[in-house]
């Protein structure tokens, strides 16, 4: 029992030990396997990536070779797009520079143009100054109305010393009147023109610094006006003139004076009227003149109707005179007519008779002329009397 037991542990023995060197073994192997296996490995990565990029160089340069061809082509399809935007690019930087240089210019023209705008605005309200200054002397006020009655008067087509007097001169119970203007109507009659310019008031207006002193300024210009009608009312124009004026005309020589004194006192028109005054501005005063001057043209054409119809009955009647000489000239060749051939059939009868027994007698060989009668007579005018006979027929 115990050789047994000695040679189970002996084989035991020699069982580990063979097992130790078998495992040691199997490691050496499994470590040189994993070495060859590393070395095959790196040797097949290697060659393998050395065909990768003989294959990779070779597809990229024929890549490349491609990529080199379409972008050349590209490049020049490119070109050719950016060729006309380049072109364009330049000229719209060449107008855009010319365009610069012009506002330049024209900012600097406009620069100029302010600065003398400026100048003429500070000479303007001076020279306005000026003119608010004299408008306030009556002198000058009615200077300034009676410049612009006549120009109003020449924008209607009036003719002076025909169609109307200026400053026409007058004496009346001791007094002297004398109206801006008389204009003559057709049919002998004409009316009497009055240039005021109540201009005081509406001036302090104008400059008032609160409404409520603009309209009582306001209310003064209106009562200035209300004078005025007043005034011209009392002159009796249509009394002192033969022939009387139709009516008489009050004329403010712009609309604004008219627009503010109706603004505070809207009766001034109907004041007016009751008095036998028309206030007129520019405009209705254009239109008065204008429809005398259409009425003096309608009596100029209804005047050579009637001259020429006194020349028409003129003329008829000298022909009537002369168709009656006519006509009695053709009764005297009717009767010259009549008696040629009555000595004419006398002769014939009378005279060839002979002559030609002589002929026949063979001692004359010339042949008589043969002689003929006038069977035409001389016509006859057929005249009315007068050219009143004849518009009655």
């Amino acid at each position: 029992m115990e050789i047994i037991a000695l040679l189970f542990l002996v084989f035991c023995g020699l069982f580990a030990a063979l097992w130790m060197w078998m495992q040691k073994r199997v490691e050496v192997v499994q470590k040189n396997l994993q070495e060859s296996f590393k070395a095959l490995s790196f040797e097949t990565m290697e060659k393998n990536g050395r065909i990768f990029l003989d294959l990779a160089k070779t597809s990229l340069e024929k890549y490349q070779e491609g990529a080199k061809a379409d972008l050349e082509a590209r490049q020049k399809a490119i070109d050719n797009l950016l060729k006309p935007i380049q072109d364009s690019m330049k000229q719209l930087d060449h107008h855009q520079r010319e365009l610069e240089k012009k506002r330049e210019g024209a900012y600097a023209a406009l620069g100029k143009q302010l600065e003398m705008l400026v100048t003429s605005e500070n000479a303007l309200r001076q020279e306005t100054h000026h003119l608010v200054q004299a408008l306030r002397s009556p002198q000058m006020r009615g200077s300034w109305g009676q410049v612009h009655l006549r120009r109003v008067v020449e924008l209607a087509g009036l003719i002076n010393n025909c169609d109307f007097y200026e400053q026409k001169t007058i004496e009346a119970e001791g007094k002297l009147l004398r109206p801006d203007l008389i204009v003559r109507l057709p049919g002998q009659r004409q009316i009497a023109v009055d240039a005021k310019t109540p201009l005081e008031a509406y001036l302090d207006a104008s400059d008032a610094g609160s409404d409520e002193l603009r309209k009582k300024k306001l209310q003064d210009h209106a009562a200035s006006l209300r004078k005025h009608i007043k005034d011209l009312s009392n002159k009796e124009y249509w009394k002192q003139f033969d022939p009387a004026p139709e009516y008489v005309i009050l004329f403010l020589p712009a609309e604004a004076f008219f627009s503010a004194a109706l603004q505070a006192d809207p009766t001034l028109i109907e004041i007016g009227a009751d008095q036998n005054i028309i206030i007129a501005t520019p405009t209705t005063l254009i239109a008065i003149l204008r429809a005398v001057a259409h009425g003096w043209k309608q009596e100029g054409l209804s005047k050579s109707a009637r001259e020429i119809a006194r020349l028409g009955q003129e003329l008829y009647e000298r022909v009537a005179v002369v168709s009656d000489h006519w006509n009695k000239v053709g009764k005297s060749l009717n009767a010259a007519v009549e008696s040629y051939n009555q000595s004419l059939a006398s002769f014939e009868t009378r005279v060839l008779v002979s002559a030609r027994k002589l002929k026949e007698s063979g001692s004359i060989l010339k042949e008589l002329p043969e002689m003929q009668g006038i069977d035409k007579l001389a016509g006859s005018l057929k005249m009315v009397g007068s050219l009143e006979e004849s518009d009655s027929l």
